[in-house]
């Protein structure tokens, strides 16, 4: 991806989080000569550098053991209209832009058939998932051979990542009078993801929390 280095982000418990935080990515691999998109939650093991899921055995994932692919994490985005920078009403040198944070995760995608792997892997997600509701479920709340038809039907990926690259665009590139009139904007906005790309920014740089 395009990445300025105003906007790059190398600093591995933040991409982390990031991955953490929002764990539903888009996985791209090409088949064929195309390139193939799928929509899909991945677990991060920072300690073992894996991404680990599951897809319907149908899935074309499922038949793309040992290929390149390229997983997409998206955090909070929104965009920034010039009106909230100062410096437009005093020069009009501003145009709107479009703020946000990603992190790509490339690697080796792994298909795995093991049912006992499997069955770790999801009650893993869901253990984890479950954790704020008042009563969790759990894979043993559903009868065995249910759970034994359904593991039949998927297969385990995972993925040994070779490579991490952040892009915090955050208004970096703008001085700091600039970057607390997009931080208000957001708050103003309050639509969408606009209060939590707004907290980012004030983590960003050195901001006031009272902008």
């Amino acid at each position: 991806m395009y990445l300025p280095k105003a906007f790059e982000e190398t600093r591995a418990e933040v991409l982390d989080a990031l991955m953490r935080a929002h764990p539903f990515a888009t996985l791209v691999a090409v088949r064929d000569g195309l390139p193939l998109a799928h929509h899909l939650p991945l677990a991060w093991d920072a300690e073992n550098r894996r991404l680990q899921g599951h897809v319907a055995r149908g899935n074309e994932l499922a038949t793309l053991d040992g290929a390149p692919v390229l997983a997409i994490f998206q955090g909070p985005q929104g965009y920034v209209s010039p009106n909230w920078y100062p410096g437009k009403h005093e020069t009009g040198r501003e145009v709107p832009t479009w703020n946000y944070v990603v992190v790509h995760a490339r690697g080796r995608l792994r298909v795995i058939e093991d049912a006992q792997w499997l069955r770790g892997l999801l009650g893993r997600l869901t253990d984890h998932h479950e954790a704020d509701e008042a009563m969790p479920w759990r894979l043993s709340d559903a009868p065995e051979d249910y759970v034994e038809t359904l593991l039949r039907g998927v297969v385990g990926i995972e993925i040994a990542v070779d490579g991490l690259q952040g892009k915090f665009k955050l208004s970096q590139n703008h001085p700091a009078r600039n970057r607390a009139g997009v931080v208000a904007g957001l708050r103003r906005r309050a639509q969408g993801d606009d209060e939590a790309l707004a907290a980012l920014m004030l983590a960003a740089g050195e901001l006031r929390d009272d902008v």
